[in-house]
């Protein structure tokens, strides 16, 4: 058995830490010294432990156990997420979930099957929830997965067809040191906020977000953040361009304007490295529609004022500029349209792959964007092979539950949605992360059965049939790598489990026995094997890249291991070989080049994409005629106090709420004209529903824009009919942001393209009751 060291290392999402111990149990979380500005979050992990909301033992929705015990089969969950559980021993909560598993497998094939995951339960190479939910599902025939994320699905998409790759959305990134010596004129579209960098997934080091940021400062570039919300970036010396959300395409076309009329625009890189360039320039000069996309034209969408989109180009055009764009911007209608149009305005600048030119998204969308890489990625569970070839873009989860067999576009195919029967979900919380959850609860109810291995009582915990209690990051052991970052380090468990939680690779082990696929999914190793395992494979492939790690026993009581960054991360900039060479170093795109038009996305024939940049107004947008009943702009950005929803239980992030509930920001003069201020609670809603929120007035936001973080744990009034729209009493976003597809072309989320109206809340504030043990019943 692997033994815990007197100083123990933790790593998480947020950062790594040493655990302070007494009599056995972890009293403090120390981030390492390393770290220049640690995260505040692992001071919620110890207290997640012990939280009210931690799930004790295995539970199963009492009507649906006592269908399964009378022999029947409910065709839909309609109680799930009201009814009471009943809690059972192991053996007989395994026993049930593998025959339902083993029953949808002969009825309707693992095509059935769903298994959700989102990838963010744990930042270890082992206990990762998705990589072992998938593992099990494989080793039991397959299962319908998911494609793409909510982060950057329409980017997925769209930037493989202009530049051929995923490079400069994902990897392979201009580095911040990079960019810290050598970009003059820095322009942040979504800006790049500190909240988002303090997380990473796979774990990280050091934070580095405000070190380039400060050497940015130092050395007099220029940076210019463009949001609705002024602290997207928070550093002494940044000018803030407030803009209205949706419109960031509409401002990026009218700078191209800016550079073709005043003979700025690069020709000569126009036309050695691209292709498409005369049909986007007609387009912006309004050859094809008569709308010429001047800075005049894209004020008035905007809310930008025509002389500072007209100052801005000439600034990127006579200096050595980058274009950084938030990974959130394509969370709206059309998101796919800024990124295309970020990538053409970088490319009439012409200093891609230039010192510190260029364009990437993402920075500061997580702290390991533009960090330095190590020379090689370090082994992770193999997750075996999955003979189901079925899929699902992930934002569809609802749409596939309610509409099964429905055809759908997708990327330039027709697809099918499948008849899905039975959900299987470990690590992450569909009901933080998916829009319109009124719309999502009702989908919900359509599964046979829903399974899910979860720490807290969350809302997807409540919405399950059976739930089986898993440990957390500070109970079980594991290996922490990223490929955002460069370090290996160990990840000790400092506390024994909570009541009679087990890991996930005990609780798939025990299921995969049942249906006669243990040693398949097991291949005879414990968790200490599986580790060991591993680290042999990961010395192998280090030695390949020309660098040793020691043995597994002195890694395992020794410091985390900095690796040597590459060469190229530390000195190269994103497609600086194809910049040198085009013919030599071509794109993988149809034409070899940067594609400013696209003939593939023409074919497609989406009237929703385009086959090059335009502007597509949002359905709901502060210039659209839905203003007359929703004249608010409802931003639900990513939260300070926790890491999407993950322990929004605990002391971190309840500290930051107000009468119990999550804190939307709104101007003085949009809260004055409702008659609220700060501390008030109010009633946010549309026509997909209402919850309330605490307000807290801030001029730092544009006039019509109010502003409420994701990740507070839904709670639902259950004293509202079930076929009424029920009030959030605690302040999710996602009861309000429409379940919508971004375009055709990717089927990404729309989250930020929702509007609301506010109101003052004048009855007696209802309970928050999420954070507390659901009710238990016996058995009838």
């Amino acid at each position: 058995m692997l033994k815990t060291p007197e100083t123990p290392l933790v790593v998480a999402h947020w950062g790594s830490f040493r655990a302070e111990l007494e009599n056995g149990r972890p009293t403090r979380l120390i981030p390492l010294a390393q770290d220049p500005d640690p995260s505040p979050l692992g001071d919620s992990m110890i207290e997640g432990l012990n939280a009210p909301s931690r799930i004790r033992r295995p539970a199963v929705r009492a009507s649906f156990l006592a269908a399964r015990e009378a022999g029947k089969i409910e065709t839909q969950g309609a109680g799930r997420g009201r009814e009471p559980f009943v809690e059972l021993p192991w053996d007989e909560a395994l026993d049930l979930a593998a025959q339902e598993i083993e029953r949808v497998r002969q009825q309707h094939g693992n095509r059935a099957i769903y298994g959700g995951s989102y990838g963010w339960g744990s930042a270890g190479r082992f206990h990762h929830a998705q990589s072992q939910v998938h593992r099990f599902l494989n080793s039991v025939g397959g299962y319908t997965r998911s494609v793409q994320n909510y982060s950057y699905a329409a980017g997925d998409t769209i930037v493989p067809h202009v530049i051929g790759s995923k490079r400069g959305l994902v990897s392979h990134h201009t580095s911040w040191p990079r960019i810290a010596e050598t970009t003059e004129t820095l322009v942040m579209f979504g800006g790049v906020p500190a909240k988002n960098a303090q997380i990473c997934s796979g774990g990280l080091s050091r934070h580095i977000l405000t070190e380039n940021l400060e050497r940015l400062r130092a050395r007099g570039a220029r940076m210019i953040s463009i949001s609705p919300i002024r602290d997207d970036t928070v550093v002494d010396g940044v000018e803030w361009l407030p803009l209205r959300p949706g419109t960031d395409t509409a401002l990026l076309l009218a700078m191209g304007h800016v550079l073709l009329g005043d003979g700025l625009a690069d020709r000569a890189f126009l036309q050695s490295h691209t292709t498409g360039a005369a049909q986007l320039e007609a387009h912006i000069l309004g050859q094809d529609d008569g709308t010429p996309k001047t800075p005049d034209w894209a004020a008035g969408i905007t809310g930008i004022p025509a002389e500072s989109i007209a100052d801005l180009a000439r600034t990127m055009a006579a200096t050595r500029s980058f274009v950084m764009m938030a990974w959130s911007l394509q969370r709206s209608d059309g998101g796919e349209q800024p990124y295309w149009a970020a990538i053409a305005l970088a490319a009439m600048l012409g200093q891609i792959g230039l010192p510190g030119g260029g364009f990437g998204f993402g920075y500061a969308s997580t702290n390991g964007i533009g960090n330095l890489r190590p020379a090689f990625s370090f082994p992770a569970l193999p997750q075996l092979s999955n003979p189901v070839t079925d899929h699902i873009p992930v934002a569809r989860i609802a749409d596939a539950l309610l509409e099964p067999g429905a055809p759908y576009p997708f990327n330039g195919a027709e697809r099918h949605y499948p008849d899905l029967r039975l959900i299987y979900w470990a690590g992450g919380n569909p009901f933080h992360h998916h829009q319109d959850l009124n719309r999502l609860a009702r989908a919900w109810q359509r599964p046979e059965a829903v399974i899910v291995n979860e720490s807290w009582w969350n809302p997807l915990a409540r919405h399950a049939d059976i739930v089986f209690p898993a440990t957390t990051a500070l109970e079980r052991n594991d290996i922490a790598y990223s490929s955002y970052d460069r370090f290996i380090s160990p990840s000790h468990a400092v506390a024994r489990p909570h009541a009679e939680a087990r890991d996930d690779y005990a609780i798939f082990a025990g299921l995969a026995e049942r249906l006669g696929a243990g040693e398949k999914f097991t291949e005879g190793r414990d968790p200490e094997g599986w580790l060991r395992h591993l680290y042999a494979r990961g010395q192998r492939v280090a030695e390949a890249a020309g660098q040793s790690l020691p043995e597994f026993d002195d890694f395992w009581t020794g410091p985390q291991i900095l690796l040597e960054p590459t060469e190229d991360s530390r000195h190269g900039d994103l497609m600086q070989a194809f910049r040198a060479d085009p013919e030599g170093a071509p794109l993988t795109t149809p034409s070899g080049r940067i594609e400013l038009y696209s003939r593939t996305i023409a074919g497609f024939d989406y009237d929703d994409c385009p086959p090059h940049p335009t502007f597509l107004p949002p359905q709901e947008w502060l210039g659209s005629e839905a203003t007359a009943h929703f004249p608010l702009h409802l931003m639900s950005n990513q939260p300070a106090t926790r890491l999407h929803s993950q322990y929004d239980m605990a002391g971190v992030s309840r500290a930051s709420k107000v009468e119990g509930r999550e804190v939307m920001r709104m101007h003085p003069d949009d809260a004055a004209a409702r008659g609220l201020k700060t501390g008030d609670v109010a009633r946010v809603f549309n026509d997909r529903g209402a919850s309330l929120a605490a307000v807290e007035t801030y001029d730092g936001l544009l006039p019509g824009v109010v502003q409420l973080s994701t990740g507070a744990w839904w709670d639902p009034d259950p004293t509202a009919p079930s076929d009424a729209l029920p009030l959030d009493r605690h302040g999710n976003p996602n009861v309000l942001c429409p379940d919508r597809r971004t375009s055709k072309l990717s089927q990404g989320p729309s989250a930020h393209s929702c509007l609301v109206e506010v109101e003052a809340f004048t009855d007696p504030l209802p309970p928050v009751e999420v954070f507390d043990q659901p009710r238990f019943t016996g058995r009838d």
